[in-house]
C-alpha cells in the first residue's frame, strides 16, 4: 500500500476552499439531524436572542452571548466527532474510551453551566427591575 503525504492532499484551490464548507454544513444537518443536544442547545439560544431583544441589552453583552452560545455549540459538536471517532476505533467496552467519551461531554457540560451563569448575571438583574 502506498502512502501519500498530507502535503500531497492539502493542495489549496477555490474547490478545495467551497468543499470544506460544504463539508461543514454536512457536519451540522447531522449534528442538527441526529444530536439531541444540539436542538437543546438551538432552542436555548433562540431564547436567549429573544430575552436579549426583549430586555434591550447591550452591545457588550451581545457579544458575551454570542461568543457562549458559540462556544457551547462548537463543544457540542467537538463532542460529538470525539464519540463518533471512539466508535469507528471501538465497539467494545473499554474503560479509555468511556473516559473520553465522557469527558468530551463534560466539557460541554461545563461551557453549559457557564452558560447559564452569564445568562443568569445578564437577565436576572433586568427581570427583576420589571417587579
Amino acid at each position: 500500500m502506498t502512502t501519500v503525504s498530507r502535503d500531497k492532499i492539502k493542495i489549496r484551490g477555490k474547490k478545495r476552499l467551497i468543499n470544506s464548507f460544504k463539508y461543514a454544513f454536512q457536519g451540522l444537518k447531522y449534528a442538527f439531524e441526529y444530536e439531541q443536544n444540539i436542538l437543546v442547545h438551538f432552542l436555548a439560544t433562540v431564547l436567549v436572542i429573544a430575552l436579549g431583544i426583549i430586555f434591550k441589552i447591550s452591545s457588550v453583552e451581545w457579544l458575551v452571548v454570542f461568543l457562549i452560545i458559540g462556544l457551547v455549540i462548537a463543544t457540542e459538536l467537538i463532542n460529538t466527532s470525539i464519540e463518533a471517532t471512539i466508535d469507528l476505533i471501538t465497539n467494545e467496552t473499554n474503560p479509555l474510551a468511556k473516559i473520553a467519551k465522557d469527558t468530551a461531554a463534560a466539557a460541554v457540560l461545563v461551557f453549559g453551566i457557564t452558560a447559564l451563569a452569564i445568562a443568569i448575571v445578564i437577565f436576572v438583574p433586568k427581570i427583576i427591575l420589571l417587579f
